[in-house]
């Protein structure tokens, strides 16, 4: 209800709601001098008939005519007043019940529905607003980012070219503005000059667009675009982008990089300054059916095991747990380190079948230019005939049909990639190849984050999803040395050292048992202390990195809260 008087405020505001509103007043009136005419004339032919009433009761004898409620408490007795009756009856049906009702819609309700729309979707941001991300499109990949930056605090607004669409956004709880792409008045509306990243997720060409239009008005404003295509990489940048990504190539690529067989068994998945952090599967590996304690790599090798994914599911390392070949260890140690366990866990032996991969689109060929560079040999099965990849690795045919598959080698290969932008397909060829071959190495692509799990359970070892990707490159450039998006929900995070935890031991501070999180850091300002000594005293003035998922380190923030400082 404290809304109202400001949306009636922004109503009244506007020129044609005062030429709607002065047209209701007079009909009002003149309904109202209706009413007091025929109240008059009800006394007379009363006074005619002999009768006497009061003039309230003149006024209610006429609302009940002409509301049609007609009590009968009150009639006439003369043929002139019953035909005195039928005219405000009439007369009644024709303004109350016709024109009142389509005249307040029209003139005041439905103007009135439209200034609460508009204070919904507003089509500026208060003049105050700074540091925020302007998201431009509203599809799925927008919309998780979004999800990330309320996620993060970092502030935002979804562009959304019209009313409805950006009320439909509302009504999930996002916050939404409305404007035309194409417009400079619109981005200063949006305060875009003090915006802290201005993020396009449409198309090549509209994306192109957009940065021009930014750029007009906002000289220094990072702005970061999607590209489809390689030779838009170099239009989005002449047209003022900050940042241009390939995201479908980069997709493919990181789906790549998790393929058995190469020269690595490791692959990195994020750096911070000195610090890497790698996913290592247990599948191929010396560590398989061993458990952490029998491996001892933080003696051997001096990586530290920050955690293990199992089917989508992030877990923390037990000395005691069996590592099963379905597992995904997160490593933390320098470039050194890394190396040393790759010497150490042994290379996958090669095998003379290639990889698979289901579907020739962007990310498939993306895919498939990283497995080159990795010198492993690979077949991609693609409906189309007219697919311009090379063609002595290609298979034709569709990738739901067992000869299809045989063709391309699925009984002997040890890995296959599923790269279609079709989340039903993929779960369906996830479910298929497990089928066919439960000891091989699956790996899916997914568009969407709510559609990882269900592929996992569905048989891939691992998922990585377009959407996350798109979101965790956004977050990283925002927070560059604060936050760390690594893969699907872990991240690696700076806090300084607390008055709680100063002077304590990492093993005194029991930081990993009460929120899920594991230090792989200290930085004194002097460098990073990588994998410190877990019975060495934290000090204060330095910062930890941790690594954990987004629930982990809302615990910690909860049990470590800065503020004790």
């Amino acid at each position: 209800m404290k809304f109202i008087p400001a949306q009636l405020a922004t109503l009244f505001q506007n020129k044609a709601a005062h030429r709607n509103i002065r047209f209701l007043l007079k009909f009002l009136a003149m309904l109202v001098a209706v009413i007091v005419f025929y109240s008059v004339v009800f006394h007379f032919i009363m006074e005619w008939e002999g009768r006497s009433f009061s003039w309230i009761t003149g006024f209610y004898w006429t609302l009940t005519v002409m509301s049609t409620l007609g009590f009968g408490d009150i009639t006439f007795l003369s043929d002139l007043g019953r035909l005195f009756s039928i005219v405000v009856l009439l007369s009644g049906i024709i303004f109350l019940l016709v024109m009142l009702p389509f005249t307040f819609i029209q003139f005041f309700y439905a103007p009135w529905l439209e200034a609460h729309s508009r204070s919904l979707a507003p089509r500026e941001l208060p003049p105050g607003m700074k540091n925020h991300v302007l998201i431009i499109g509203f599809d799925p990949t927008a919309l998780n980012l979004a999800r990330k930056m309320r996620q993060y605090g970092h502030a935002y607004a979804l562009l959304c070219p019209d009313v409805q669409s950006a009320l439909a956004l509302h009504d999930q709880d996002y916050t939404v503005v409305v404007g035309d792409h194409d417009d400079a008045e619109t981005y200063k509306k949006l305060r875009a000059e003090q915006a802290a990243l201005v993020v396009a997720l449409d198309s090549d060409v509209r994306n192109t667009s957009i940065a021009f239009t930014v750029r007009q008005v906002c000289p220094h404003t990072p702005i970061v675009c999607k590209a489809d295509k390689d030779e838009s990489l170099d239009i989005l940048m002449l047209a003022g982008s900050t940042h241009a990504f390939l995201f479908t190539s980069m997709l493919g690529q990181a789906i790549a990089r998790r393929t058995l067989g190469g020269d690595k068994h490791s692959g990195i998945i994020g750096r911070f300054a000195d610090l890497v952090v790698a996913e290592a599967p247990v599948m191929g590996s010396r560590l398989a059916g061993k458990t952490l304690r029998q491996c001892g790599l933080r003696k051997t090798v001096g990586v530290n095991v920050v955690g293990l994914w199992r089917r989508g599911r992030f877990i923390l390392p037990e000395p005691d747990l069996p590592l099963d070949s379905d597992m995904v260890l997160v490593l933390a140690g320098d470039e050194t380190q890394i190396k040393a366990f790759d010497d150490f866990a042994g290379s996958t032996a090669r095998s003379s079948a290639p990889v698979i991969i289901l579907g020739g689109g962007r990310v498939g060929m993306a895919a498939a230019e990283q497995l080159q560079q990795q010198n492993l040999d690979y077949r991609i099965v693609e409906k189309s005939p007219k697919h311009t990849g090379p063609q002595e690795r290609l298979v034709v045919g569709n990738a739901a049909d067992l000869e299809v598959l045989e063709k391309a080698g699925i009984r002997e290969a040890s890995t296959v990639l599923i790269t279609t932008h079709d989340n039903d397909m993929n779960m369906y060829l996830t479910i298929y190849c497990r089928r066919l071959r439960p000891d091989m190495q699956i790996i899916s692509r997914a568009t969407l984050d709510r559609n990882i799990d269900g592929l996992h359970n569905a048989g891939a070892d691992l998922v990585i999803s377009h959407a996350s990707l798109v979101a965790n490159t956004i977050v990283n450039l925002l927070s560059p040395g604060k936050v760390l998006m690594l893969s699907e929900g872990l991240n690696i995070f700076r806090m300084p050292v607390s008055d709680e935890l100063a002077d304590k031991t990492l093993l005194e501070s029991n930081i990993r048992g009460e929120t899920g999180c594991s230090v792989v850091a200290v930085d004194s300002g002097q460098g990073l202390q990588i994998n410190p000594d877990p019975t060495l005293p934290l000090q204060k003035g330095t910062d930890l990195l941790l690594v954990g998922t987004s629930v982990s380190e809302k615990r910690y923030m909860e049990r470590f809260p800065q503020n004790a400082q």
